[in-house]
């Protein structure tokens, strides 16, 4: 079970715009990011994160996406569980060629 979240999303999505346009009115990341987050009660480091995904999602910087990040977790996933699948099979299928194999012909 994940931890709860200890910003709402409406903070999230304010303190990102707000440090967005900051960064862009002054052409500097750490100031404005870090006078953002004390005013907004946030931990610095955590805005910080927001932001460098949101500059990511649009294509600002180098990075993956927030949609491609789950569908690689997904997929990942489903990858694991089809390889533990097939693993399963190989094993069966050893089984009974065994057991025909060990079977008394008449």
């Amino acid at each position: 079970m994940a931890a709860p979240k200890k910003y709402s999303d409406e903070l999230r999505e304010r303190a990102t715009r707000m440090a967005l346009d900051a960064i862009a009115a002054e052409g500097q990341r750490m100031g404005p990011t870090r006078r953002i987050a004390d005013q907004l009660d946030i931990h610095p480091e955590a805005l910080r994160s927001w932001v460098k995904r949101a500059e990511a999602d649009t294509g600002r910087a180098p990075g993956r996406a927030g949609e491609d990040a789950e569908r690689i977790a997904q997929l990942e996933r489903e990858n694991r569980e089809l390889k533990r699948a097939n693993e399963i099979l190989k094993t069966s299928a050893a089984f009974f060629a065994q057991a025909e194999l060990d079977r008394k012909t008449k």
